[in-house]
């Protein structure tokens, strides 16, 4: 038997950080594995799961742009958080069965345990598969409002009420409603990654809004220091990173794939690594 390996899959994918997270990972606990990045195109996916099903060295792969909600129907069983959120972003065995987990949940519950929990208002920018897991999140912690904002948001509307008991949606020119005495700020869009458009001038400077003790969570980490989190530096806002995300949907997804606990102690390490 050859070396098992997990991967990560998406288009394009060359710019994902999950193969050095998890190379550290087995490097540390002087684990036999691998893990890589792989090229899938939209109209390959079908193929891409029926190959991987006869490979028994393939422990899973985490799931990127595009194929969260596509790859949904390649796939046999579901946790209860995928079923929630309506996307996957890992896939793991389960004796013969393929298994759709969604750990973007497990990141953003990280990320929100890092520090004291005390927000009752939370807005969210972006209505896409990581706004859901946000969502999701805050549906299980009872947050009173959550105001989301995004570019269409009759679109959006359903998703807000199926998961939280009040707030609104709003769109980029209702920034100021969205932020006034917002607790917890959370980028879920792409605004601000590299090669993607800009967080718009509307946003960073509707910050100003927010309550003095807020915390402002960008999920993106590509560049890992986005003109949101620098931003909201200079207004003394408390601030997570996307890497802090990236890391905590990582170990949930490292545990399934290779049935070990990531190593304690070493965060600081990787996270240096991850930001050079």
């Amino acid at each position: 038997m050859n070396v098992p390996y997990a991967e990560v899959i998406g288009d394009p994918i060359a710019h994902s950080k999950s193969p050095l997270i998890h190379k550290f990972w087995l490097e540390a606990l002087r684990l036999e594995g691998d893990y890589r990045a792989f090229r899938v195109h939209h109209n390959d996916l079908g193929a891409y799961f029926t190959a991987r099903r006869g490979d028994p060295d393939w422990r899973g792969c985490n799931v990127s742009l595009p194929h969260k909600i596509h790859a949904i129907r390649h796939l046999d069983d579901f946790t209860a958080e995928a079923v929630a959120v309506g996307a996957v972003n890992c896939v793991y065995r389960k004796g013969d069965r393929l298994v759709g987990a969604n750990t973007d949940v497990d990141g953003v519950d990280a990320v929100l345990d890092a520090r004291p929990w005390r927000a009752n208002m939370v807005t969210i920018i972006g209505g896409g598969g990581a706004a859901r897991a946000v969502l999701e999140v805050l549906r299980r912690r009872d947050v009173l409002e959550v105001f989301m904002i995004v570019r269409d948001p009759g679109s959006v509307r359903p998703v807000h009420a199926a998961f939280v008991r009040s707030g609104a949606v709003h769109d980029f020119r209702d920034t100021d409603v969205a932020f006034a005495a917002c607790e917890y700020l959370i980028n879920a869009s792409p605004l601000g990654m590299a090669g993607a458009p800009a967080m718009p001038a509307s946003i960073l400077g509707a910050l100003g809004k927010v309550a003095r003790y807020a915390t402002v969570f960008d999920m993106v980490y590509t560049p890992p220091e986005t003109q949101l989190l620098t931003r909201a530096r200079a207004l003394s806002l408390a601030t997570s990173t996307g890497i802090d995300m990236l890391v905590g949907q990582a170990r949930s997804a490292f545990r399934r794939f290779f049935g070990r606990e990531p190593p304690e102690g070493l965060d600081a390490e990787l996270i240096g690594r991850l930001t050079q």
